[in-house]
């Protein structure tokens, strides 16, 4: 046997070994609990949502929050701005998410109004002056574009590092053709009502002076004599610790927060003072300063805790604070966890609505297994007699070729952590085929050298030789149109995209490298080769 012919074995064997031991065997160890060490059962081949079950989700993304949030910010900017430069106007209101008007602007005050409205909306809005000095501001079409787009991709990531901190196992989350609608797919989860919670919740953390308060609704629009000032609104929350009283009560707080859940670093579960369940927080060097300042400013006065427009705490300011602070407010362990994660993963830029939810169970994702791998089997099996019946011997090569396709096949997806779906199952089966064919192409090229009257190892080497451009321009060709199915496709059409596109390497490799050699080490062991059971 030649010194090149045993490096090839060498190298078919350990190929063949290491893709067994990290595709195959982790599957055979765990359905018939054979030992195996916890690194390798980690690498095991991922099963999708149809396959494993789980939940399919379609969210729609309230893009308009976003924009509502945008011009609320701007009109108190433009209000903070003309009282600095001593221009009152009766009124700033919100008309529509990309509107809002400003009423009772002085005649005498009309040019300074106008410079200082340049100044804080000029860039972003088109102003529109109506009557009695009345203005209107509209927010731009090409800005309003930008801000849905953004919201969108924001709570993509956002839903994206909460699904991940569920501990979701290759969760898939795509934007749908609806442009603010989106895909959530998550295998394996269970507890549905958690995990839609803890994706949907806004998480909007702000952290506010108390201008008055807590007390009911009533009786704070009595002190400011039944009107509340533009920059101010109330917020409910519950009632203080001790009080006995169990309902909610209001704040009046400022519209504008000084420090957000933008300024947070870390957000981790805990315990207060009284040993009960809290969120513990440290802000980024930003934050910090401003957090100091606000703290430090107003020590004696409360700080209200506001998450999605509701006060969780308002704790008195002691001293000033800067880095480091405690949400408290009645947790169980697992909502301050839940909360921590929401905190951790950054707030939602809009609030989401579910438009579609399934739940794919288990069973249906077993019988799903079942059935594709019944079918695989049987196409495998029918490929194989065809193969014998059609090449004779030359067909065991071709056999041993198809499985050590699958077996790297496998190997391969699970080393990437590739995750396997019913359309990935499609795609094994079309491997096969091509896996297949390619042995056609080579078995008839190697017939026609033969019928030609050239030699056994001649006509094998010619085979090989001449059919491997043939091989190569096809396999890149069906590589090109695979990577365009990954690249536009949904889910289920890129789990089959990646199937095929490691396949088609794969089967390469196999039908000209592991066949060939195949053919070397059985002429290897004879002598003088006059014939080819071909």
């Amino acid at each position: 046997m030649y010194k090149n012919l045993r490096w090839k074995i060498l190298t078919i064997v350990t190929v063949f070994v290491v893709f067994f031991g990290i595709g195959v065997y982790p599957i055979l160890a765990d359905a018939y609990h054979l030992p195996a060490p916890g690194w390798l059962k980690a690498k095991q081949l991922k099963l999708g949502l149809d396959l494993k079950g789980g939940v399919h989700l379609v969210l729609k993304v309230m893009t308009d929050d976003a924009l509502k949030v945008t011009s609320t910010a701007t009109s108190e900017q433009l209000r903070e701005s003309l009282k600095t430069a001593g221009t009152n106007v009766s009124a700033i209101t919100l008309a529509a998410p990309t509107v809002f008007r400003v009423e009772g602007v002085p005649p005498d005050k009309d040019a300074q109004f106008r410079q200082t409205s340049d100044e804080i909306a000029g860039l972003n809005y088109d102003r529109n002056p109506l009557t009695g000095g009345v203005y209107e501001f509209r927010m731009k079409p090409n800005m309003e574009r930008d801000l849905r787009e953004q919201a969108v991709e924001q709570a993509m990531q956002t839903i994206d590092r909460r699904v991940n901190e569920l501990g979701v196992t290759e969760p898939s989350i795509a934007r749908q053709p609806q442009g603010d609608e989106i895909l959530v797919q998550m295998p394996g989860v269970t507890d549905v009502a958690r995990a839609k919670e803890i994706m949907g919740k806004t998480a909007q953390l702000e952290f506010k002076l108390v201008e008055a308060g807590p007390a009911s609704k009533d009786d704070l629009l009595k002190q400011y004599n039944g009107t509340l000032p533009g920059e101010m609104e109330i917020l409910p929350g519950p009632a203080e610790r001790g009080t006995g009283d169990t309902g909610t009560v209001f704040y009046v707080v400022r519209k504008i927060a000084p420090v957000t859940g933008q300024d947070l670093r870390v957000a981790k579960p805990g315990l207060d003072e009284n040993n009960q369940p809290a969120v513990h927080f440290e802000l980024k060097a930003g934050g910090a300063t401003k957090f100091g300042k606000l703290s430090g400013e107003n020590i004696g006065r409360y700080l209200a805790i506001v998450l999605d427009n509701r006060v969780v705490s308002a704790p008195k300011l002691e001293g000033r604070i800067t880095d480091q602070g405690r949400i408290s407010g009645g947790f169980t362990a697992e909502s301050a966890n839940d909360l921590s994660l929401t905190l951790r993963s950054g707030a939602l830029p809009a609030g989401l609505t579910y438009l579609e939810e399934r739940v794919v169970g288990p069973s249906l994702g077993r019988d799903s297994i079942r059935a594709g791998v019944i079918s695989s089997i049987v196409g495998l099996m029918l490929i194989m007699l065809f193969m014998l019946f059609y090449y004779k011997l030359s067909g065991i090569n071709a056999i041993v070729a198809l499985v050590f396709n699958l077996v790297i096949l496998l190997g391969l997806m699970a080393y990437f952590g590739a995750v396997m779906t019913l359309p990935g199952i499609a795609g094994f089966v079309l491997t096969m085929g091509v896996g297949v064919d390619s042995n056609v192409l080579i078995f008839e090229r190697i017939k026609e050298e033969l019928a030609a009257e050239r030699g056994v190892r001649a006509a094998i080497n010619a085979g090989f030789s001449r059919v491997f451009l043939t091989l190569l321009d096809t396999h890149v060709a069906s590589l090109i149109a695979a990577m365009f199915l990954f690249q536009f496709g949904t889910g289920p059409i890129r789990g089959f995209a990646l199937t095929l596109s490691i396949g088609l390497f794969v089967n390469l490799f196999t039908s000209i490298f592991v066949s060939k050699t195949l053919y070397e080490v059985e002429l290897s062991q004879r002598g003088s080769v006059a014939t080819l059971s071909i």
